[in-house]
């Protein structure tokens, strides 16, 4: 009965610690997406890196599998786990350009692709030319 108890109390003591709040960050970065709303990004973490794709022609006008029409012309992106809504920043690891997109659609669909974006943010990486790139996400906001 001891031991029970003192194992109860350590994974009591490791839960305690674990659950307390330490700020990460101390410097606040903020930056405008395309509706001109202000973001603050000093919370952003490292999720993924991996090839980019984008998706056009082929697919605006239809639904996405969140339910909104795909706009080409919208700073949006297709995420195969990321909830519906989530603002995510994208770096272009070969040029050093990033862009804020809100994932709306499902995908993608080709192996070794970690993200669909559309045809305006992937103009804003400058990855028209290849088709794909190496990128960096980092969650904003959920």
């Amino acid at each position: 009965m001891k031991n029970i108890a003192i194992i109860f109390f350590t994974f009591a003591i490791i839960f305690t610690i674990n659950c307390s709040s330490v700020p990460r960050y101390t410097n606040k970065q903020l930056i405008k997406d395309q509706d001109n709303e202000t973001t603050d990004v000093s919370n952003a973490f490292r999720i993924q890196e991996g090839t980019a794709s984008y998706y056009a022609d082929k697919f605006h006008g239809r639904k996405t599998s969140n339910g909104e029409t795909y706009n080409m012309f919208d700073l949006t992106a297709a995420h195969r786990t990321l909830p519906f809504d989530t603002k995510i920043r994208v770096i272009n690891l070969e040029n050093g350009r990033s862009v804020v997109v809100r994932i709306n659609d499902r995908g993608p669909f080709v192996k070794n692709r970690i993200i669909d974006l559309s045809l305006k943010a992937a103009k804003e990486l400058g990855m028209i030319k290849n088709g794909t790139a190496k990128v960096r996400l980092e969650i904003i906001s959920e």
